[in-house]
């Protein structure tokens, strides 16, 4: 699997979510048997660049490569600009955000929105693509199958972009009407695989490693691209990748392990959010970990009052230990459920 030049390890990739995937659940994602993970969204709006929380999401420091960027905006000038900006400080690959359902997103025209105009959506690929093509950076689209039923148009989307220079497209299988709501199709992804050459990405509902097999069936897409089902359970690409390579399920992670996995992840996000930020940011990444485990919900409740990283981190460890000394493998319906999306934008 490769997108331009750039190699990859596998074809599990991890999507990009806001407020979700930052660079340390992003290196917990590819630790965990992710091939590839794409940034949360960067804005094109250079007088945010500077920003605490834009300069967070543009810093790299120790993240495996490749290294991939997904920028949002709604001018051509200035997502080139944001390009050039993001591969300065390091992205390998640059994703262009046409696939955003949120409201405050697309009220500006930007994310999925730019589907319903072409003539725009092309021309910010043409200039980002001509903006990274001497740099050796290949740039990728993610988007959605339309804007609602009546009007999908991803395949004739894809068709302009790989022209355009596109190196990759990833279609989620919903609409943008469709939010999160509903079941993903994936006709429209099989579509659009079979009439581009370069590689096509399916996204939206995949949630099992038998789900995976089947949508590979299905479209006969490059790669998978998973969001919500590895929030609170990362290690599903690694899950995944048994299950299509010996068509066996792979037994559960044992309760110390998925404990080790969490502690090591919070010190990380610590780090990069700083206490106060951090212990409050890390609480929906703990939620997820454990509401579909015995005794979650009333320990995420009692969690959620703990403004101290170091206090943080003892409460879950402490947890998991009681958890372990009744399980020795992580309990079925952590494997089963998929955990329900708390973040409002998600790309």
């Amino acid at each position: 699997m490769q997108i331009g030049h750039i190699a990859l390890p596998n074809r599990l990739f991890a999507a990009p979510m806001a407020g979700v995937t930052d660079r340390p659940f992003r290196q917990l994602c590819r630790r965990l048997g992710a091939g590839y993970a794409v940034s949360e969204m960067v804005t094109s709006r250079k007088d945010l660049w500077a920003s605490l929380k834009t300069s967070r999401r543009a810093n790299h420091d120790g993240e495996a490569a490749p290294i991939a960027v997904q920028i949002a905006g709604t001018d051509a000038a200035m997502m080139a600009e944001a390009a050039a900006y993001n591969v300065d400080r390091g992205a390998q690959i640059i994703d262009i955000n046409m696939g955003c359902p949120a409201k405050k997103v697309c009220n500006a025209w930007a994310g999925s929105a730019l589907m319903q105009d072409e003539p725009l959506a092309l021309s910010i690929i043409e200039a980002v693509v001509r903006a990274c093509a001497p740099r050796g950076v290949p740039v990728t689209l993610k988007m959605r199958t339309g804007w609602c039923e009546s009007e999908k148009n991803a395949l004739r989307l894809a068709r302009a972009a790989q022209e355009a220079g596109i190196a990759m497209v990833t279609v989620h299988g919903r609409t943008r009407e469709q939010g999160y709501k509903g079941c993903a199709e994936y006709d429209t992804v099989a579509a659009v695989k079979a009439a581009l050459s370069i590689p096509v990405v399916a996204n939206g509902d995949i949630d099992t490693p038998q789900k995976a097999r089947d949508v590979l069936a299905r479209t006969g897409a490059d790669a998978l691209m998973i969001g919500r089902a590895a929030q609170g359970r990362p290690w599903i690409f690694r899950e995944i990748a048994h299950f299509l390579a010996t068509g066996e399920a792979a037994a559960a992670p044992e309760v110390t392990q998925v404990k080790q996995w969490l502690v090591e992840h919070l010190h990380d996000h610590y780090a990069l959010y700083g206490e106060f930020t951090g212990v409050r940011s890390a609480r929906k990444h703990i939620g997820w970990a454990v509401r579909a485990l015995p005794g979650g919900e009333a320990f995420r409740a009692r969690m959620n009052l703990i403004d101290d990283c170091a206090a943080q981190v003892r409460a879950v460890a402490d947890w998991f230990d009681a958890l372990a000394d009744a399980h020795r493998l992580l309990p079925a319906a952590a494997n089963d459920d998929l955990m329900t999306v708390e973040t409002e934008m998600r790309a």
